[in-house]
């Protein structure tokens, strides 16, 4: 498409807020660059090459990007020194760009890597316009909180009472340590923890939701893939958020045994290796990566009956301590009362 024979609809186009960006890939990318596309390096070699032929068979940016209904492609060269990326690095910072971090499952330290990413034709104010998560579940209507992690769109979503109030990008295990799934429910948490595989590894705002097999969400690198050992990583402003919003375990005395568990949440799906990721889909349709209430429903339902008990035990556990601390503090005053008439 030619400017000039556009000329006539740049008013409309203008009027109707449609994001268009166009530029060009610097020239001084190497081939073992493209070789060492972190997309694809965990990819096994048939995979990559397919994967390979998938990303040079992106369609010619035109002169004037018009976004298939909510999205389009945007061609990137963040990291490089040209005119545009400065321009994008300048633009394209706070809310905006972190949705654009989370809608490719990316954190600023790998946004570099990337060379086309999927970007809203309009940045929206509220981010929850995004969720590929539906806005109310009936089965969790009676559930105080609940975390679903899905791993075929790597994205989390944050319930209280049925009722959507956050969700966000997650890089989960890789195929090789693929993260556990189904029903668990969240132990301890730390500000910052270290890793048992490697004591380099530092994950900040880490809750442990596996205690037994190190498995936890936390704040860790985001490489616009499942490149995890397992655990459920995320960009530090979600895993901060959540470390303040999660509810933890309660221990018995001694702290050998809990009694009363945390938040649930529940893992659950499978990553489609080797193929297209599934955000991308979004280029092709803004609901691609949506996921129905009634699948939601099916997957929570079966689990609910523990689910419900592990909440009912804890509010009984919550009145039990609230209970305990206020005997334990009337015996204290009791006891220095008495202290008290016996000096007198």
């Amino acid at each position: 498409m030619k400017i000039r024979q556009i000329k006539n609809t740049i008013p409309l186009l203008i009027a109707i807020s449609l994001f268009l960006v166009q530029c060009k890939k610097d020239e001084s990318v190497s081939s073992s660059d493209k070789k060492n596309n972190p997309i694809t390096d965990i990819l096994g070699s048939d995979d990559k090459k397919e994967e390979e032929k998938k990303e040079d068979e992106r369609p010619n940016v035109p002169d004037v990007v018009i976004p298939r209904k909510d999205f389009g492609y945007f061609p990137w060269v963040y990291k490089n020194t040209d005119s545009v990326s400065q321009k994008n690095k300048k633009e394209f910072t706070g809310k905006t760009l972190y949705t654009i971090l989370a809608l490719n499952r990316l954190d600023k330290a790998n946004i570099g890597a990337a060379d086309t990413l999927v970007v809203p034709a309009k940045i929206e104010e509220d981010f929850l316009r995004y969720s590929p998560f539906p806005g109310h579940v009936t089965s969790l209507e009676n559930v105080k909180k609940f975390v679903f992690f899905s791993y075929p769109i790597q994205g989390f979503g944050v319930y209280e009472y049925g009722n959507l109030i956050k969700w966000g990008p997650t890089s989960m295990g890789k195929k090789a340590t693929p993260t556990k799934k189904g029903l668990m429910f969240a132990n301890w948490k730390k500000e910052v923890a270290i890793s048992t595989v490697s004591d380099e590894w530092k994950l900040r705002w880490n809750v442990n939701v596996a205690n037994f097999d190190g498995i936890g969400w936390h704040q860790y690198a985001m490489p616009g893939y499942p490149a995890s050992h397992s655990c459920l990583r995320m960009l530090e402003e979600d895993a901060k958020w959540m470390y303040t919003w999660v509810d933890t375990w309660i221990l018995n005395k001694g702290g050998q045994t809990a009694r009363a568990k945390g938040t649930p949440l529940i893992v659950y799906g499978d990553y489609p290796w080797g193929k297209r990721r599934p955000w991308k889909k979004l280029l092709d349709s803004p609901e691609a990566n949506n996921i129905s209430e009634d699948e939601m429903n099916k997957i929570i339902e079966p689990q609910l009956a523990e689910i419900m008990k592990e909440q009912e035990n804890r509010d009984v556990v919550i009145q039990q301590v609230e209970q305990e601390k206020k005997a334990k503090a009337d015996s204290l005053l009791a006891n220095k009362n008495q202290e008290a008439t016996t000096i007198n």
